[in-house]
């Protein structure tokens, strides 16, 4: 350990996918330090789970889009300068950002003249639009944490030192097909545990983490899966959601075709993806999650229409899957904006329900993703992330006495 005493370590995230990413650091830096570590910030029920007393909901800063934000632009400012207001008073030893540019880099801009630190786990998606961002995210923390292979070299260029530490979802997944190997020889796996007959096709249908991606995304997703009952095919849904859209996805389960069991914890929604012959996602982490999974899948995406216009102007690469940014071409079949209907997804998902030569070249395309971010490295990510992390805020530590 750097020091006699506890390393404080603020830690901001602001959508799930942050907190899944927060847990796991957390978890890493306590091995990492024989537990001599203490937590303040905000995160999700994982982080909380993990110890952490948020500073408000995550549930909050929840919001997707360059115009769906506007409504709620004052109240979200209140929460930015609340955070950065706790962590100034604070001055915790270092601290770590996760995600949510719309959230951490507005508060790390709010931290002048602070005393500790900033790590910022996950990289800004520069290589896809707007490069300037490295540059200023440059000047608003001293370390970054990429998840993906080619992402430090945009920004060691502008001096700010990366480190890639690999995917979460190759630890968490690992991890999850372990247990569920071990519950299945015990006669406790997932099926057993939801009451899943053992012969019903299993669709995993994962509208999004955000309520406007729900909101847009569910009614297709429905249409979609009535087309697939007309087209002769039964399944049964298996729904992996988060706290901030839950509600929204039960009170949809009823008008669904197909029998549903809805999973609301990090392992049963891992196990979901793991288990499911096929999924129909909404396009972000989950999809690359989907992928290292091994389940084939179709995503799907829209947001606003200026939105969009905008982002057309913006991104620079062909693709928004992972899965398919990683592999330079089309893995998981994509369906944006106008393209997003149930008319042109549903020939796809029932390719991959009829299909066995489909399926397996998208499984060997994501085994290979999966070789990319690091599966066969021995250190995890979550301790390569929290190695880096302790190193960052060793050089502002009192030597140990």
């Amino acid at each position: 350990m750097i020091s006699n005493r506890k390393l404080r370590v603020a830690v901001l995230a602001g959508e799930p996918s942050g907190d899944v990413l927060g847990a796991s650091l957390m978890r890493a830096l306590r091995a990492e330090t024989n537990d001599r570590v203490e937590f303040i910030g905000t995160g999700g029920a994982l982080m909380e789970a993990e110890g952490l007393h948020s500073l408000f909901p995550i549930a909050d800063m929840a919001v997707m889009g360059l115009v769906e934000i506007l409504p709620k632009a004052r109240f979200l400012l209140s929460r930015i300068d609340r955070a950065a207001q706790f962590v100034l008073a604070e001055s915790p030893d270092v601290l770590v950002t996760i995600d949510s540019p719309g959230y951490t880099k507005r508060v790390m801009a709010r931290l002048a003249g602070r005393s500790f630190p900033i790590v910022h786990y996950v990289a800004p998606t520069v290589w896809a639009w707007r490069p300037g961002r490295a540059r200023r995210l440059a000047q608003l923390c001293n370390h970054l944490l990429a998840l993906l292979p080619f992402e430090p070299p945009y920004f060691d260029v502008v001096g700010l030192p990366t480190t890639f530490v690999g995917h979460s979802a190759v630890e968490t997944l690992a991890a999850t097909r372990k247990a569920e190997a071990a519950a299945d020889a015990a006669g406790q796996g997932f099926r057993q545990r939801h009451g899943i007959p053992a012969d019903a096709r299993l669709l995993a249908l994962m509208p999004g983490s955000r309520k406007g991606e729900v909101s847009k995304l569910l009614p297709v997703f429905a249409e979609v899966l009535q087309r697939v009952k007309a087209a002769g095919i039964a399944l049964h849904l298996v729904i992996p959601t988060v706290e901030t859209v839950s509600d929204m996805v039960e009170a949809a389960v009823p008008s669904l075709p197909f029998p549903a069991t809805v999973l609301k914890t990090a392992p049963e929604r891992n196990a979901a993806m793991l288990t499911a012959e096929v999924a129909l996602a909404a396009s972000g982490t989950a999809t690359l999650e989907l992928g290292l999974a091994g389940t084939p899948t179709v995503l799907a995406y829209k947001v606003n229409p200026l939105t969009a216009a905008i982002m057309r102007r913006l991104i620079k690469v062909p693709y928004v899957g992972l899965v398919n940014i990683l592999q330079q071409r089309i893995v998981m079949p994509e369906f944006l904006q106008q393209d997003c209907t149930a008319e042109k997804i549903a020939p796809a998902l029932l390719q991959l329900l009829t299909d066995p030569a489909a399926r397996q070249r998208q499984i060997d395309g994501c085994a290979a993703v999966a070789a990319q971010l690091g599966a066969d490295d021995p250190v995890p990510p979550a301790h390569r992330a929290a190695r880096a992390v302790l190193a960052v805020a060793a050089k502002r530590l009192p030597p140990a006495a």
